[in-house]
């Protein structure tokens, strides 16, 4: 069982650590939006490939999907590469 004066020195110490870190707390700049994940300030989205534009348009469509969701990629290459492209 800790004594008083134990105890007022734990309380002191912990004032005087909590007061330091609210001082560095207020020191501490902004983050900057780099670290932010999903964040592109400078890099300008990619553009969709053609297989990729041709599966967003047609993932929805019942012949390239099976009966629990997913899709039928093996399908889809073959309708891809018969596709005509401009």
């Amino acid at each position: 069982m800790p004594t008083q004066s134990e105890r007022e020195y734990y309380a002191m110490g912990f004032r005087d650590g909590a007061k330091a870190q609210s001082y560095f707390e207020e020191q501490r700049e902004p983050p900057l939006m780099k670290s932010v994940p999903g964040f592109r300030k400078d890099k300008p989205k990619r553009k969709l490939s053609a297989w990729n534009k041709f599966v967003k348009a047609n993932s929805r469509k019942k012949e390239f999907r099976y009966a629990n969701g997913k899709l039928k990629l093996k399908k889809m290459g073959i309708a891809f590469r018969r596709k005509k492209r401009r």
